[in-house]
């Protein structure tokens, strides 16, 4: 249920601070194997202690700079940054449907991993702001975004009108139950 979690953002695109937030675990266990979120790794390299980024990583990981290290933050403190990134780890960003339910701009490489989301029916520039996988265009988007509010609203409004069909939990209910007779239709189990 952590993944399918909504926000009431009442704080306007334009009343933001005009940064990235990011608070994530950098490394984690893959299959019983601990080892690097390659994604989240290289943002940080690149973006922990820059002027456009609060960039932090929230585990306690003795194998990561120290520096790294901070303290969780909350959603509704997530909520003071235009720019919030849904960094894939071991698979999907799991922040994205509550940023993509913000006003803030989700922003993050084109996804890569398929959920009950539909992640491959966003479209970026019209659900969320897309960065190169190395983020080198990423300041360049923010600043484009953070002096067009009027494109990053409607961005914004797209992203919510996707978000809203996951919000209908009769409608929700229904499809599970269908995908789940069509399942056991298809495996001979019914």
């Amino acid at each position: 249920m952590r993944h399918f979690i909504f926000v009431n953002d009442r704080k306007r695109f334009i009343e933001k601070k005009p940064i990235a937030i990011f608070r994530g675990k950098v490394r984690g266990t893959i299959c019983g194997k601990v080892g690097d979120k390659e994604v989240r790794m290289e943002f940080m390299r690149k973006f922990f202690g820059s002027d456009i980024c609060d960039a932090g990583d929230v585990s306690r990981d003795a194998e990561l700079p120290p520096e790294w290290h901070r303290e969780k933050m909350t959603i509704n403190e997530h909520l003071d940054y235009m720019f919030i990134m849904a960094l894939e780890g071991n698979d999907v960003a799991s922040n994205l449907k509550w940023v993509m339910s913000s006003n803030s701009l989700a922003v993050t490489p084109r996804p890569v991993y398929e959920t009950w989301f539909m992640e491959g029916l966003l479209e970026p520039g019209v659900h969320y702001v897309e960065v190169k996988p190395d983020f080198s265009d990423l300041e360049e988007k923010m600043r484009y975004y953070a002096s067009h509010p009027d494109e990053a609203q409607k961005i914004i409004d797209n992203a919510h009108r996707y978000v809203d069909q996951f919000r209908d939990k009769e409608r929700e209910d229904i499809i599970s139950l269908l995908v789940l007779d069509k399942y056991f239709k298809m495996t001979g189990q019914r």
